[in-house]
């Protein structure tokens, strides 16, 4: 299985741009055999709390049809960074598409204080995901959770991978503390964080992959947009850039 963790650069509120953008970097995903494909947090509006609002679409909403169609069509499950809205608020979500398959969604359980003010703590409709269901999902401030990964790790997860929108101080601790998920939970752990400036800070890029011992074995660089490529069974992590 090859899982693709995305590195992208939202365009501020502009979902249609920002379709646009994923698409290319699927089609590339794709091109290199991926399996799984995961983007950053929010990455179809940029990380824009205050934009959320205005933003927000419930989980079924027909501007995202096409990546079903390209999920059917590629037999690849497609993660996208959303605000999804239901009756009860707004989530920071990732929207999943799965060959043949409802669409469905994971979604933040445990927030940042700075989000209460814009988001609810989401219910997920997906648990553990992939063809053997032992990858477990985390979205940003989750990682620094130590229940969430260690509840993964029960649930009979192999893999963590976590959607990101991290600064560049914050990517570095963030970086830190999957290492030491790895390592401590015998977990191959992804990250895909954006680039370019959203909310109020630069994001830091550096999306990254380490083994079950904690070793960094690929990354992105900090400003170009592309894909980092992992191989469950070659142990391999390949890099490509737009």
């Amino acid at each position: 299985m090859r899982i693709c963790a995305v590195q992208t650069k939202p365009v501020k509120g502009d979902i249609p741009r920002n379709i646009e953008i994923h698409k290319k970097l699927i089609a590339l995903a794709v091109a290199n055999s991926a399996d799984i494909i995961i983007f950053p947090e929010l990455s179809l509006t940029g990380y824009e709390p205050e934009l959320a609002n205005a933003l927000a679409a419930p989980i079924d909403t027909p501007q995202l049809d096409d990546f079903q169609s390209i999920s059917d069509a590629a037999h690849c499950t497609i993660g996208l960074g959303m605000p999804v809205k239901n009756d009860l608020g707004i989530s920071i979500s990732m929207i999943l598409f799965r060959p043949h398959t409802p669409r469905g969604a994971y979604s933040k359980k445990y927030l940042h204080p700075d989000e209460e003010p814009f988001f609810i703590s989401g219910q997920s409709s997906v648990g553990l995901i992939g063809a053997q269901s032992n990858i477990a999902l985390a979205i940003c401030y989750e990682l620094s959770i130590p229940a969430h990964s260690e509840t993964a790790l029960k649930n009979g997860a192999e893999i963590y991978l976590a959607s990101v929108a991290k600064s560049a101080a914050g990517v570095e601790k963030a970086a830190q503390t999957l290492s030491d998920i790895a390592r401590n939970q015998s977990m191959t752990v992804l990250m895909s964080n954006c680039i370019g400036y959203c909310d109020n800070f630069e994001s830091g890029g550096k999306t990254s992959v380490w083994t079950e011992k904690g070793v960094l074995m690929g990354q992105l660089d900090d400003k170009s947009e592309g894909i980092l490529l992992y191989d469950t069974q070659t142990k391999e992590a390949i890099a490509h850039y737009l």
